[in-house]
């Protein structure tokens, strides 16, 4: 079996023969995210502009001995302001991804979303989980768990894109997504089944493209073959999903953290849809968690470049 973090280590790498990301770091006022972007920048992995209240951020370096003498601070007075200023870096090319820094998640995204102000695309926003679970092979990567609340069908459509697109970028070479129920039958009396069916047809249609997609998949026969020879499905992706589509957040989220603390997993996280990735890290996350977000997102930028379209 590989070693924790393996799947992790195999992003990072893939990232080295690439230049640091310009990084507008939103409000690193913390240990937590001032240490992370730091350690971000050491391994190569993003070039980061921290920008919020100059002297709170210089005052957090020196309590925590971190070096920040040779990195760009752009000064903004409070955290709603660094967001704002933030995401005008990235307005102005400055910056190529946009990093949460000690501000609260809405209050980021609240700067990402402003219609003449903002990073918007004609695509719908989603968070994608990069997790690397024990025992599994690939990373797996599950959406939505962060951002949309209770998708319609219409939002599904992008947010199934974004992480084929997603799946792509990280170098996986068949994107296999199962869409998540409780069934993996069509049952009228659940609406998640329903918008499944009708997720697959629009991949047969071309509406959705880049991987194989199957559903409604039960968890258990959208990851192990066992399970989905036994309920005799014939599906390329029951049993071999490496995307899962959940159903709306609160599974998402359930289904996230279930991996997290049942079964040690790691959840590197990462928002698309936007003009440029932004990476989306919590108090909580170990080291190797954010330095797998920066990853992450620095290979969802290459991907940017070189089909010179937003990811997502």
């Amino acid at each position: 079996m590989e070693g924790k973090h393996a799947k992790y280590q195999r992003l990072i790498e893939a990232c080295k023969a690439l230049p640091p990301m310009p990084t507008a770091v939103a409000h690193p006022c913390d240990q937590s995210s001032l240490a992370g972007a730091i350690d971000a920048a050491q391994m190569g992995l993003i070039e980061p502009i921290l920008v919020g209240p100059k002297a709170r951020i210089e005052a957090v370096a020196e309590e925590h001995g971190l070096a920040i003498a040779g990195y760009t601070i752009v000064d903004a007075p409070y955290s709603q302001a660094s967001a704002a200023a933030a995401v005008q870096l990235v307005r102005e090319s400055t910056a190529e991804a946009l990093m949460k820094g000690s501000l609260h998640t809405d209050e980021l995204m609240g700067a990402v979303v402003k219609r003449d102000a903002g990073l918007r695309t004609a695509r719908r926003l989603s968070h994608c989980f990069v997790m690397d679970v024990p025992g599994h092979e690939q990373p797996l990567i599950i959406t939505d768990a962060a951002i949309n609340i209770a998708p319609t069908l219409e939002e599904k459509v992008d947010i199934l894109q974004n992480a084929i697109d997603l799946g792509h970028a990280l170098g996986i070479a068949e994107v296999r997504v199962a869409i998540l129920s409780a069934m993996e039958t069509v049952n009228p009396k659940v609406p998640s089944t329903i918008e499944a069916a009708a997720l697959c047809k629009m991949v047969d249609r071309h509406q959705i493209t880049g991987a194989l997609v199957d559903g409604p998949l039960a968890l258990d026969n959208a990851i192990n073959l066992e399970a989905a020879r036994i309920k005799q499905i014939d599906s390329p992706v029951a049993g071999h999903a490496n995307v899962l589509l959940v159903p709306d957040l609160e599974a998402g989220n359930m289904l996230a953290k279930s991996l997290s603390f049942l079964a040690g997993a790691d959840a590197a996280g990462i928002v698309l849809g936007a003009r440029v990735p932004i990476i989306l890290t919590s108090r909580a996350d170990s080291l190797m968690t954010r330095l797998a977000s920066c990853a992450v997102a620095a290979l969802v930028a290459r991907a940017r470049r070189e089909s010179g379209k937003a990811i997502g």
